[in-house]
């Protein structure tokens, strides 16, 4: 069979990616052998990470080779099953990236149940932001009742976790955002004690008053301009969980070590040593300790209705690399999935 679909890393982006660097190509579907599955996927997870593992440099994970398929986890349903504990029909947690079909050995899969919770939140709310929200805010943040907490990126798959978690804490909760109506979003359904659009031209002013008897913790996805912002805000002891930094993904690799300048890290430093300020940078896959400490707090938030969230859904594989730009942008409202094939649990019995 040749009517599956992958897109492959093509070429190393210097700024934004393209279809120039992520291609589209058909694929044969391939046929499992002895203790294989075939997986077909459902849903998509596009998350900020991705950017970082389209770069030649070293990090925390491999990249991705050019040529090879673009990494990305997903909901699968298996198709064939050579394999003892799987079977056709079944849905999994896995990491077959950017492809309609792949071949596993089981290594990594999580069987998920359609009827616990929708099999979507496996990518967002029960899954990997989700968690790097759980532990980054209460493992690195250490957030006190009373305390003020800022939410950058609140209103994205990470951000709007990590803010209703603080407000489950008895924190006083502020996002930040850039847009309106992800401002409103925060504040009028999630709960969000204030909001600040970083577009403002007052956006500094509007969040020293939003904040006004400083900051303790300040949630960091983005960097940039919020970062400058939020800095001087802190308060003695504050802590700053470093999540991502989205405003700098697609900056040039020669711009790597200039951000900000030498005059920007010798203020930072300065800030850092006189307020006694804890910066943690932290990534998820080092925190596998917690998943059931998660799972079941989690379970039990949005059980209650103490917690909610949002998700963005696009259709088709082809239209991946638009909506990761958009990821990088600042469009999407919540946690961004690509709705790859038909979800099996949403079809009539």
């Amino acid at each position: 069979m040749s009517d599956g679909k992958r897109i492959l890393l093509t070429a190393h982006p210097e700024g934004m990616p393209d279809e120039t660097h992520l291609r589209l190509e058909p694929m044969a579907i391939p046929r499992p052998g002895p203790g294989e599955l075939l997986l077909r996927t459902v849903y998509l997870s596009l998350d900020p990470y991705m950017r970082g593992r389209m770069n030649p440099a070293k990090s925390y994970a491999q990249p991705v080779k050019l040529g090879e398929t673009m990494v990305g986890g997903t909901v699968c349903e298996v198709i064939e099953s050579h394999l003892d504990g799987f079977a056709a029909g079944d849905l999994v947690l896995a990491a077959a990236g950017w492809q309609t079909h792949a071949l596993s050995d089981g290594t990594g899969l999580r069987k998920l149940d359609p009827r616990a919770a929708p099999v979507t939140t496996a990518l967002g709310v029960m899954g990997m932001p989700g968690l790097t929200a759980y532990v980054g805010l209460l493992d690195h943040g250490r957030p006190k009742p009373g305390e003020t907490v800022v939410v950058s990126a609140a209103a994205g798959a990470v951000g709007q976790i990590v803010g209703q978690i603080a407000k489950l804490q008895g924190c006083r909760v502020v996002g930040v955002a850039g847009a309106p109506d992800k401002c409103a979003y925060v504040v009028e359904e999630l709960g969000f004690d204030a909001a600040v659009n970083y577009r403002d031209v007052d956006f500094a002013k509007r969040l020293s008053q939003a904040c006004d008897g400083g900051v303790d913790v300040y949630f960091e996805n983005v960097g940039g301009a919020v970062f400058n912002a939020v800095l001087p805000l802190m308060n003695d002891f504050g802590r700053i969980p470093v999540c991502g930094r989205i405003a700098h993904y697609n900056n040039a690799a020669s711009d790597k070590g200039a951000e900000g300048g030498a005059s920007e890290l010798v203020r930072t430093m300065g800030l850092v040593l006189v307020r006694r300020l804890t910066l943690r940078g932290f990534i998820v896959s080092d925190h596998a300790d917690r998943l059931d400490d998660f799972l079941r707090d989690m379970g039990e938030w949005l059980r209650s209705g103490q917690l909610r969230y949002r998700e963005d859904l696009v259709q088709g594989l082809e239209s991946a690399v638009g909506a990761f730009q958009g990821l990088l942008e600042g469009r999407n409202r919540g946690k961004l999935l690509v709705q790859v094939g038909t979800d099996p649990t949403l079809q009539p019995a």
